[in-house]
């Protein structure tokens, strides 16, 4: 295990102090919420009493497989807390999320969430976030024009030069779970995450991008000997 893999296993044992009895809990996608999987079984097989929703395919397999007990999320809602990973996220609990290609059905359950806790290691906490590819969720049907009319709306907000990369993987185009394509956004530094969340949401033929603004309510980053607990300011 690499010392960055041991960070987020911290920074999801953390985590679980969030968790109650009877919580109704959303469990996220990526390598640091597959920690806190791992972490969460055992106490589920002690006795923890939690219904679950997961944010993609590859979690509720690994749920399951864990022997976590998973739920309809329409049945549940509202969920009590949602825990999650991040690819970046600032201290204002501005995040990107999308690396795993989960990020329309992660927003939609933490969006469903009282509350969302977000896990990472060190270097996901930026000052500015950009420096991670934004991934966008775009329809396949027309999906270049899509892409054009991204570019416009981000030249608009003062992003000039946008590089806009869909994502491919072994020769063929990434799909999510709900079957649409995903797009990288190479920002750089984004100076206002709610302006240009908004701006993208206006976009036809996006189906979500990876912003995750006002949705957070605490980060836990782990960094070497301490982990630091990260309240939202509202």
């Amino acid at each position: 295990m690499t010392a960055q893999d041991l960070l987020k296993r911290e920074a999801a044992a953390r985590a679980l102090d969030f968790v109650t009895p009877g919580m109704k809990l959303g469990l996220g996608t990526g390598s640091t919420a597959e920690a806190f999987l791992e972490l969460l079984a055992p106490r589920v097989h002690g006795g923890l009493s939690v219904d679950c929703v997961a944010t993609s395919e590859r979690t509720a397999k690994m749920a399951r497989t864990l022997g976590i007990p998973l739920g309809d999320l329409d049945a549940l809602a509202p969920l009590d807390l949602t825990v999650d990973g991040a690819d970046e996220a600032d201290r204002d609990l501005n995040l990107i999320k999308g690396g795993g290609a989960a990020l329309l059905r992660e927003k939609i359950v933490a969006a469903s969430s009282k509350a969302m806790v977000v896990i990472a290691d060190e270097s996901k906490l930026v000052a500015r976030l950009g420096k991670f590819p934004l991934p966008v969720e775009i329809v396949a049907f027309g999906h270049g024009a899509t892409v054009s009319r991204i570019k416009s709306a981000a030249a608009s907000l003062g992003y000039e030069n946008l590089i806009v990369t869909q994502r491919m993987k072994d020769g063929a185009a990434v799909k999510t779970d709900s079957g649409n394509l995903v797009y990288d956004c190479a920002f750089k530094a984004i100076t206002n995450a709610k302006a240009l969340a908004a701006g993208l949401s206006m976009v036809p033929g996006v189906v979500e991008h990876g912003l995750f603004v006002g949705i957070a309510t605490t980060l836990v980053i782990a960094h070497p000997g301490e982990v630091e607990i990260i309240p939202a300011s509202r």
